[in-house]
């Protein structure tokens, strides 16, 4: 499976018609929908299509043809996600009409070809699974810990600062936090 780590962009023209493709993350998604709404009031459609791991780690999937003809749009994008294996990510395209239609296949082609073009453009990386990890260090070891953390790249932490205490939350693939573990004498 791959995923991304930032969001790509991409223009294909279809027969006068424009799909701009938004590839993001899908921590990047929740609203997006309606920022391109606004940010492009004269587009006639922006579809969707997403796919994630839920805590189960089971893929999670959904499309939306927003006003196109039923399974012309949201699927198709959403089958390119599936052929690419993607997960924790959406496409979103817009489309702005070019005056000649496209039919139905010819629309599912090219959503299809929108996605297609934006993923051959973006940069994607191997999926691992990630976990959390919590644990508790003294003030004293707190500049030991940040080293290891920084050695191991993990960068995703929270700290909570106690009386005596500071506990931690790490999250970091599996392999990551069992080499974090035998380098700290926690």
């Amino acid at each position: 499976m791959q995923t991304l780590l930032c969001s790509f962009t991409c223009t294909t023209e279809v027969n006068r018609s424009k799909f701009i493709a938004h590839l993001v993350p899908i921590d990047a998604y929740e609203g997006l929908q309606e920022v391109l709404k606004s940010k492009h009031p004269k587009a006639n459609h922006v579809v969707y299509a997403l796919r994630y791991m839920n805590a189960f780690e089971q893929v999670v999937e959904n499309s939306s043809d927003d006003g196109e003809p039923k399974g012309c749009a949201g699927v198709p994008a959403l089958n390119v996600l599936r052929g690419e294996n993607m997960v924790n990510c959406a496409v979103l395209i817009v489309r702005y009409f070019g005056g000649i239609k496209l039919g139905t296949g010819g629309m599912a082609r090219a959503y299809a070809l929108a996605v297609k073009e934006v993923l051959s453009v973006s940069t994607l990386h191997p999926y691992t699974k990630q976990i959390a990890y919590l644990f508790e260090t003294s003030y004293a070891q707190v500049d030991k810990t940040l080293y290891r953390l920084k050695q191991l790249e993990i960068s995703e932490y929270e700290r909570d600062f106690g009386i005596d205490k500071v506990a931690w939350k790490i999250i970091g693939s599996e392999e990551k936090i069992v080499q974090f573990q035998k380098n700290m004498s926690i």
